[in-house]
Parts: structure tokens; sequence; C-alpha cells
């Protein structure tokens, strides 16, 4: 739920409907600026609500990093997904790709049979969570039990109230008993990551960002390693709305690090990459930021908001997966590198493109326009940027994955569970295909690019999205192929 939903939700007043405008996202920064001017925070420091403690426990035993955690995931034919941000419309949108893919016949089952990873993002990640706890079940009746609510009105968003100044002063306008707390009592029925894992296929990974050192932090076992703490007892909810924590509008969610007589030791690929001047920027970002959390002087919390704020697809988690990987195969494990024959990976993208009518004028844009556009400008372009790199790291993995395949022996290929007598090492396929608004017939794509990025949206919206999602996955070559492939098989 990124940079669009700073700008929808900010610019807009709290009113009966509980809008925004612009006036009152300027009045906002003119009481903030004066309150810091004449030293408020002080008068109003008495206002806002005690911090709360963080949620993440310490790791007890290095047992905690894998127990429970989905392993074995792929088939022959298998389907992984990331879903980008966008507020209740990249929800909605999320659960009609997944609704096509129920919809889509493979031989005697359906596409979401094959579905084995998700990666989300911000209004992606309520969607993927529900699903994956849930299961077909929840997938039929989403709609109703979580697309349909209006989650803003739990939210502070009066600029008449000196405690709102205060909270937004202080890190946010809302915190966990806002959002965090509705989502684990109404929505995900105080799930952790534990039960998350219990479901087995697919695995999930929701995405957020660490604010400190701007890089994604993936709410999997391996960051969770990093900071010496447990994933299994973390509540679900806190993740998801970590991962929609829109900056100024929600303060972040806290996680604390627990470096002192941790029972496992640092990620093996950290010291590495730090001492190679030559190592890509993106996986030493993420090398600093893990190494950072160990560090007896280290940050010793982790400040975490919108995972759209560094990559709205939620591809760069899974770039530095590979990157990082110290086989061919991972995060695959080796039974699913000698299974699997074709994965085809969907970007389900929810993104609204340019918005606004300054282009068509000398004057303009405004101050408010010109920050919140440069924003969405950078927001998109590193967004651009993950999905060419994505495809990239794709066909570079299947062809060290066949390389790995073809090395194998016949007992190696044995203890790994055996293959068929016309199974080749050479025949495995990736294919990434991408699900956008952008593809739909010009009227339809016009309405759901226009979908606003918010918390509460009417039926007829939520409708709207849902249904792109079911008419793209009908539509897409990628997706009748592989459907066909896997009914052939």
């Amino acid at each position: 739920m990124p940079c669009i939903l700073k700008r929808d939700m900010l610019m807009r007043e709290h009113s009966s409907n509980s809008n925004w405008n612009r006036a009152a996202l300027l009045r906002v920064v003119r009481l903030a600026a004066g309150a810091l001017a004449i030293g408020g925070m002080g008068v109003l420091g008495g206002c806002a609500a005690p911090v709360r403690p963080t949620a993440n426990l310490p790791l007890k035993s290095d047992s905690s990093l894998t127990t429970g955690h989905p392993q074995d995931l792929a088939r022959d034919y298998t389907i992984g997904v990331a879903f980008s941000g966008g507020g209740l419309r990249a929800s909605a949108f999320a659960a009609g790709v997944l609704q096509g893919l129920a919809n889509t016949q493979a031989g005697e089952g359906d596409l979401l049979d094959s579905l084995a990873f998700i990666s989300s993002v911000s209004g992606g990640s309520l969607t993927a969570a529900y699903y994956v706890l849930n299961g077909r079940q929840g997938l039929a009746q989403i709609k109703e039990e979580v697309l349909m609510r209006d989650f803003e009105s739990h939210m502070n968003v009066s600029l008449a109230s000196p405690a709102n100044w205060a909270r937004l002063l202080q890190g946010g306008l809302n915190n966990r008993s806002n959002f965090a707390q509705v989502l684990d009592d109404d929505i995900f029925s105080r799930a952790r990551f534990a039960d998350l894992y219990a479901k087995g296929r697919p695995d999930l990974w929701i995405n957020a960002t660490d604010l400190y050192h701007r890089t994604s932090f993936p709410f999997i076992p391996g960051l969770f390693n990093a900071l010496c703490s447990d994933i299994r007892d973390y509540p679900v909810a806190d993740a998801v709305a970590a991962s929609m924590a829109v900056p100024v509008v929600f303060e972040p969610t806290v996680l604390k690090t627990f470096p002192k007589g941790c029972p496992t030791r640092e990620s093996a690929f950290i010291q590495p990459v730090l001492n190679n001047v030559s190592s890509p920027r993106l996986m030493r970002a993420m090398a600093e930021a893990m190494h950072s959390y160990r560090a007896p002087a280290g940050p010793g919390f982790v400040k975490l908001v919108d995972g759209g704020v560094t990559d709205n697809l939620g591809l760069s988690s899974i770039l530095v997966s590979r990157a990082v990987a110290s086989n061919a195969y991972s995060p695959m494990t080796a039974r699913d590198a000698v299974r699997i024959k074709k994965m085809l990976f969907l970007i389900v993208d929810a993104g609204r493109g340019p918005s606004g009518t300054w282009n068509r004028q000398l004057d303009g844009p405004g101050g408010i326009d010109s920050a919140m556009a440069a924003t969405d400008a950078a927001i998109d372009a590193a967004a651009r940027l993950a999905a060419d790199s994505f495809q990239l790291v794709m066909r570079q993995w299947r062809d060290d994955l066949m390389r790995h395949r073809c090395s194998l022996g016949s007992e190696e290929l044995v203890a790994l569970g055996g293959v068929a007598s016309s199974w080749r090492c050479d025949d495995v396929e990736f294919i990434v295909d991408f699900i956008s608004f952008q593809s739909l017939e010009p009227s339809m794509a016009a309405r759901a690019r226009a979908i606003e990025t918010r918390l509460k949206l009417p039926a007829k919206e939520i409708e709207l999205a849902m249904e792109a999602g079911r008419q793209l996955i009908g539509q897409s070559a990628a997706v009748r192929e592989f459907a066909r492939g896997a009914s052939e098989r």
C-alpha cells in the first residue's frame, strides 16, 4: 500500500465519510512545523499513547529456525506469485487472481493446486496471509469477511485533535491498536507464523521495509535468525500491518534484536559479501543490515514500514535469496530441484499509473503534487528495475538448475525421491508473466486504475478489482499454456 496511499489518504480531511483533502495535509505540515518550532513536543507528548512492547520473542534454540517451516513445495508444474501493494484495491485484485487460478482447470484439479509460493507487499499481504491461513474456504468468503470492511473507521484521522498532532510528530497517526489489533482479532484470529507454516503449501513471504537501513525485510526464518528471534511465535497480523504501514499514517512496527547469547551463528553469506568490494549493492545493503542486527552496539530495534517503500512488487527479497544462495536451487529444496519441470511466476501489479491534471496546464505542479509525484516516480522506477532484474535472475536460475540436475548421478536421484523413466535433466522451464490493469480492455482498465488506494472501498469497486484479476488470469496466454501442459503430463 505504498506511495499512492500516502497521496490518497493524506490528501483527505476527516469528515462524515472519513475523507481527507489537500488543505488538511498542508495544515498538518504547518502544525507539525509550528509545534517543533516552539518546542511543542514537550507540551503535546502527554497526549500520545505509551510505546507498546515489541511482539517478537528471542530464539531459544537453533531448531526454531526450521521447525514447521514448509519444505519440498514444488511439483512438476509449479506456480509462484508476487502480489503488489495498493490498499484494498491490491487486496481485491490479488483475490481475483487467486480465484482465476481456481477457475482454471488443469488435469483433475485446477491451477490453485499448483501454487507453491507467494511473495506479498502491503495490500497484497492482506489477501495472501488470509488465503494461506484459510485456504479455498477463505478465498470464497474473503470479499465479505475482509475486503468489504471499513478499516479506516478504526483510524485516527481528525486534525482537530491535539493528540493526533502529537502522534504525528512522534511517528505516525496510528499504531498497533488502530490496525494490527483489528487484524489480529477480526481477520487472522490471533494466528502466529507457526499456524501459517502448519498449513504447508503455499509458502508465504510477507515483505516490509527496514526504515533505517532502507532495505526490504521479508518475514522469513532467515531474517528472524539475524535478529536472533523466533518467527514461529510472531503474530501474522503484525507482519501484515508492518507490510502495510504507510509512513506518517502509521507509526513503524518495531522488532527487538537479541544478539546476546544467541544460539545460532550469523548467516554464512554476510561476511564474504561485506569483505568483497565488488559485491552487488543490493546484497551488500542486506548484509550490512543483517550484520548490524547482531552487533552489540547495533540498532537494538528494527523499525518497519510499508514494504512498497523499497519494492512495491515484492521481488527484491527473492532476488536477494538467489544472490546469496550457496547452491543452484535455493530457495527451493534439493527435492524440488529434481521434481520441477515448469515454473510459472506471476507478477501481479495493482499499480494505478500517473494521475492528476497538472500536466495539461502551464503552471504547476504545486509543492504537494511535486512531492507526491517525485515519491511515486522513485517507487515506480525501483519497481521497474526490480522487475527487469527478476526476469534476468529467473533465466540464470533456470540455467543453474539445469546444470545441477544434469550433474546428479543415479544414486543421488534415487535418494532425492527417484524420477520417472521419461525424466530429462534439461527439461525445466521458468516463465514470468505480468498481470496488471493495463492488459484489460481500455474502459475497464481506466475504471480499475481509478480505484483509490484506501482501506475502505465501495462494493462495486471491490468487485471490479476482483473481476479484473479473474479476467486477466483467464486471458493470459502463459497461464493457458501452463494449464494445458499440466493437463497433458
